[in-house]
């Protein structure tokens, strides 16, 4: 369970501090319907950019944010339906967009499921601890952004091989940046470092997405709620929700889908990795090019118990189908091909996390021979806003997208099958577990008895993290009413 153990002299503290600087918390409930968010707060988004450093741009913390970059409010949760003449399978593929979140991508929220719980329990100081965000890519803007938000001081690590556009925000945004060796999936490097942030002696709290409950705790109640509410506008009679998949990454994302299990019996969930770094589909190594899914180990946050299939998507597929999305020649052809011209004009929603799991989807559903009554869900973390000097990149490595190139990549998209991939037994699943204690426990010092307890205690264990929402909505709710700004 997430400590919530209150600690009331940096509590007040932390009230004082947020009375002088203007800042109210959103609670979970707010992040779910943005209905119950204040009305004097909602009249100043009006005013406010949907990037701007803002304290009231936490309620912005939404899948439901309106789709537009300044004076936004809300509406619906922000989606697309990838139909079968796009992805070449029969199954209908939803893909939540993270596009119109604030530092735009979803992982501002499962920064805010980290940090909030310290704040209002008095267990963290923005006075005076610095925030350090350990990622490989958006989980550390998004700490960053918060950080900011919440005038605190903040340490963003990410690997050195993370896209121009990163490091640039990151760059005025963090109060530091490192940048550590290696690409997506050297995150022991990142672990390293911040285990030499240990050791320094300098007053730090380290959110380490890896690790901390509140990644998969606000993505099962925020994540997850937003999808079952995409579902039931679709399930009409006689449609089915197949499975939820996520790429593997830090674990957090996949909580949407312990949640949407409950709520679905029969439904699956499905990890999605790298081929070039299949480590839980073939306890395997090396690096990749699909950016934010660090791996290489198994995320202390990640409820093996709970996932159905392991799903390997070939890097570069999704980097050819970057340019096939985004590049005018490729847009041509898909329109061409039959996929409706407001659909075509809507792919830079995807980023190249966000078409692996794409990807990834696609071979769930032909795997499971679904049909045009299944309905698969995955997640767009980002978009293509965070990745136009990737495409720069590729056209100088292999010139100009031509025409035949088009027409070889949606060759490419077809032929995607249901090699590298599994569906895990009970004791596969626990295989991967296991490999927990490598890097948890003798790495990082976790204990073996809370690594155990998350498998044969896997009810109680994982239930009763889930089940704090309510609890830290009555300590942000009280937190606020004590600030007294709202």
């Amino acid at each position: 369970m997430i400590d919530l153990t209150v600690r009331p002299r940096t509590l007040e503290k932390n009230i004082r501090f947020c009375q002088e600087k203007k800042i109210v918390l959103p609670t979970f409930a707010m992040m779910k319907d943005p209905g119950k968010i204040p009305e004097r707060i909602k009249a100043r988004l009006e005013t406010i950019g949907l990037w701007d450093l803002h304290s009231e741009n936490l309620f912005r913390i939404s899948w439901k944010n309106t789709a537009k970059d300044s004076g936004g409010l809300f509406g619906d949760v922000n989606h697309m339906v990838l139909p079968p003449a796009l992805t070449g399978c029969r199954a209908n593929i939803i893909m939540l967009c993270g596009r119109w979140f604030p530092t735009g991508a979803h992982k501002v929220g499962a920064t805010f499921g980290c940090l909030a719980p310290a704040l209002v329990t008095g267990q963290f100081d923005p006075q005076k601890t610095r925030a350090v965000w350990p990622s490989t890519g958006n989980y550390c803007r998004g700490g960053a952004y918060i950080s900011a938000l919440l005038a605190c001081s903040a340490i963003a690590i990410l690997p050195e091989e993370m896209s121009k556009e990163r490091f640039d925000w990151l760059s005025k945004i963090a109060g530091q940046v490192i940048a550590t060796p290696g690409c997506e999936s050297n995150v022991k490097e990142i672990f390293d470092k911040c285990w030499e942030l240990r050791n320094s002696g300098e007053d730090l709290r380290i959110f380490n997405q890896f690790d901390e409950l509140g990644n998969p705790l606000w993505h099962y109640a925020v994540t997850g709620s937003a999808v079952e509410e995409v579902l039931n506008s679709y399930l009409v009679k006689g449609k089915r929700f197949a499975g939820y998949i996520a790429a593997s990454g830090s674990g957090g994302t996949l909580g949407a889908g312990y949640y949407l299990k409950k709520k679905f019996p029969g439904a699956r969930v499905a990890a999605a990795e790298a081929l070039q770094c299949p480590t839980l589909l073939n306890n395997g190594f090396g690096g990749h090019r699909i950016e934010g899914i660090g791996d290489k180990h198994v995320p202390w946050v990640h409820d093996c118990k709970e996932t159905d299939f392991v799903i390997a998507v070939d890097d570069e597929i999704p980097i050819r189908l970057l340019r096939l999305f985004n590049e005018t020649t490729g847009r041509k052809v898909l329109a061409d091909r039959g996929v409706s011209r407001d659909l075509v004009n809507r792919l830079d929603l995807l980023g190249i996390s966000g078409i692996a799991n794409m990807l990834a989807a696609v071979k769930f559903a032909k795997y499971n021979e679904l049909t045009e009554n299944d309905y698969v869900v995955s997640i767009a973390t980002d978009s293509m806003q965070l990745y136009g000097s990737r495409l720069a990149e590729l056209t100088r490595e292999r010139g100009a997208y031509t025409d035949l190139q088009a027409q070889l990549d949606i060759q490419l998209l077809d032929a995607v099958g249901i090699d590298h991939m599994k569906e895990l037994s009970y004791y596969d699943k626990k295989a991967i577990h296991n490999l927990k204690y490598y890097t948890w426990i003798e790495q990082q010092g976790k204990d073996v008895a809370e690594l155990d307890a998350q498998w044969y205690d896997h009810d109680n264990y994982w239930g009763d993290t889930f089940d704090q929402v309510d609890e830290i909505d009555r300590l942000i709710t009280d937190f606020n009413s004590r600030v007294g700004i709202v």
